[in-house]
């Protein structure tokens, strides 16, 4: 069975996130969510515990094994890790190599395997040189990204930055396993 790491930031698509664990874990892939604070804003993580039947990670310090170092386990059995919804929070720590909580960490951690991010922000973010610049050093060092839809966006604005439909992460996530 192939392991997922599903990364979900704050972003009011974090509900979409919701959909994407429960896809994965019925076509049989074992998903490990983890979960910034901010994400826990806008979905809890008994939905994602619910839908995947896996314990959701929420903070480096909550569970210590001696045995096992957390985010350095999940980061090696990860087949995959996908982040949707990605902030720019999250982009701009891992273009800076900031690991300073359970998703950055794990990311940081994942070797020679794919990393797949899902941006969903306000269109000025999005469009923010800075963010530009932190998506193009990530694909330069092999992540991959799907870029963001056209919409009405959640503040009202016209423009890119909504999640990715569904579909298209599935696809994505599914050709990076293969």
């Amino acid at each position: 069975m192939k392991n997922i790491i599903l990364g979900i930031t704050g972003s009011i698509a974090a509900y979409k996130g919701a959909d994407i664990a429960n896809i994965l874990t019925k076509e049989g892939y074992s998903v490990h969510v983890i979960m910034s604070a901010s994400a826990r804003k806008f979905i809890t993580p008994l939905t994602f515990q619910t839908l995947t039947r896996n314990k959701v990670y929420t903070d480096m310090f909550d569970e210590i094994i001696y045995e096992d170092v957390r985010h350095i386990s999940l980061a090696r059995k990860a087949d995959l890790a996908l982040i949707a919804p990605a902030s720019a929070n999250i982009i701009g720590k891992l273009a800076a190599g900031i690991a300073d909580d359970m998703l950055s960490t794990v990311i940081m951690a994942v070797r020679d395997k794919p990393v797949l991010i899902c941006p969903a922000m306000n269109t000025a973010m999005y469009e923010n040189p800075v963010t530009r610049d932190n998506i193009k050093k990530l694909t330069g060092y092999g992540y991959h990204f799907i870029e963001p839809r056209e919409a009405r966006l959640a503040c009202g604005d016209l423009g890119k930055g909504a999640l990715a439909d569904v579909d298209v992460i599935m696809a994505a996530a599914r050709k990076l396993l293969a």
